[in-house]
Parts: C-alpha cells; structure tokens; sequence
C-alpha cells in the first residue's frame, strides 16, 4: 500500500493535492482496496460550493456505496472524465489517473487541518 507524502489525506480516506489555489482529490490506496472493484462514481456537484466534511458524491463497488467527503470547503470544478468511461482507474490508480475531482480552494487554511502521509498510514495501520 502506498501513501505519497506530498498529499495530505483525511480520516475518510480521501486525498487531497494542492496545487496553488486550486487542488486535485481522490481516494486512497487503502479505501480503494477496501471497497473492492469499482463499478461506478456519482460526482454531481460541479459548479458547488462544498463544505469541508460534507458529501460531494459517491463511488459505488460491486458490495457497497460509500459517500465521498469533502477534505476542505471548496467549488469543484472538474470531475475526471476517464472514471465514467473506466471507473475501475480509481482502482489501478488511485493517487493517478484515477483521480476524482478539481476544486477551487476556499479556506486554504483548513489543508493544513489533514493528516501527514505518516499521520494516514499509522491510522489505517492500526
């Protein structure tokens, strides 16, 4: 399992990487491979404005629907359109090309509320 330290990650098991005032988000390695094959993602929150914490959409697996939770209050902007098509990316790639969504920050400050990579591995390694 892997946990790139240039990422912060939330309790939730999503990630987050900042890039300026704008950030890229996904699921993790860990969520990925607890949820199983990934069958579908339901992202209809373009255009919105999400507080941190809140539900921005869901990832459906062949077992179950998880809730995907927003790590800081932000407008997203994109969601990936290689997951319609190919859904099972999150699975093969999760800190790649299977990434979630693009936001606009709006409280850069909460970023540094997320967890280290350490902080993260330590917590699903318990």
């Amino acid at each position: 399992m892997t946990f790139p330290t240039d990422l912060k990650y939330t309790k939730d098991h999503e990630w987050i990487r900042v890039e300026g005032e704008e950030a890229v988000i996904g699921i993790t390695d860990f969520a990925q491979r607890e949820l199983g094959d990934i069958v579908f993602i339901d992202i209809n929150t373009i255009g919105d404005e999400v507080p941190q914490n809140e539900v921005f959409g869901t990832v459906e697996a062949v077992k179950t629907v998880s809730d995907l939770f927003m790590p800081v209050t932000a407008t997203v902007l994109a969601v990936n359109d290689k997951i319609d098509a190919s859904p099972e990316l999150v699975n093969q790639d999760p800190y790649g090309d299977g990434w979630l969504v693009r936001v606009k920050l709006s409280n850069a400050a909460e970023v540094a509320e997320l967890l280290s990579a350490a902080d993260y591995e330590a917590q699903v390694s318990a």
